[in-house]
């Protein structure tokens, strides 16, 4: 093992079997945006990153780096998201975000936004008052903002006749830090107006069909 060791600050945004008893590891961090790594033994009952090394899980990791890949040697896991793996819709939703947020994120470069958007966006999905698929559109507005490929303003859609209080919604995600995101509730109509928009931008700004989001529009 290389002496070369870090503590990194992610989640775990998918996780794959590899031979036995190992997984291959895609995180999402703070310090060094996406990267993988093995968790050894981590498929072996017992083993202390068999918890860790699954999809959701959230803490601080400690990376050692060896010559032609990097592993996990110990994880401090703050939550593991348990209630969505418990949850089948939820389940699908949070995947989805996940899944976005690889999309999105790169080897090396910044990944904050994007770990602080999902982080609180699963716990956004566990709060009973708030709809889900509330949480799902400012989700995809809040990371097409970060992404830079979504226009900030909404003048385009003038012709749209949309209610004031879908302008204001879609004005307030866009300026409000994540931590602060997920505060407010739409009445039916403004809810569907402001899917509306966020679904004609995603279809013109993101360039990728998620594989989870067909699963998820299934089964919602």
């Amino acid at each position: 093992m290389s002496s070369q060791i870090c503590t990194v600050t992610g989640i775990v945004l998918s996780a794959a079997p590899v031979g036995e008893y190992d997984k291959l590891v895609t995180l999402l961090t703070k310090e060094r945006g996406k990267f993988r790594a093995f968790a050894r033994g981590a498929r072996r009952p017992g083993n202390s990153l068999m918890a860790a090394a699954n999809v959701f899980a959230f803490g601080e990791f400690q990376i050692y780096e060896g010559r032609s890949s990097s592993g996990i040697s110990q994880a401090s896991i703050k939550n593991y998201f348990g209630e969505l793996m418990q949850d089948f819709e939820g389940a699908c939703f949070g995947q989805y975000f996940l899944e976005f947020a690889d999309y999105y994120t790169r080897e090396n470069a910044d990944g904050s936004d994007y770990l602080r958007l999902a982080y609180q966006s699963l716990r956004a999905l566990s709060v009973p008052s708030l709809p889900r698929i509330l949480v799902r559109y400012i989700y995809e507005l809040k990371a097409m903002v970060f992404s830079g490929e979504c226009p900030q303003t909404f003048e385009q859609f003038q012709s749209w006749n949309l209610h004031e209080s879908t302008l204001y919604a879609l004005r307030y995600v866009v300026a409000t830090p994540v931590e602060k995101l997920y505060t407010f509730t739409l009445r039916d109509e403004v809810l569907q107006e402001f899917a509306k928009v966020i679904t004609w931008l995603r279809e013109h700004y993101v360039e990728h069909r998620f594989k989870s989001l067909e699963i998820l529009e299934t089964c919602t």
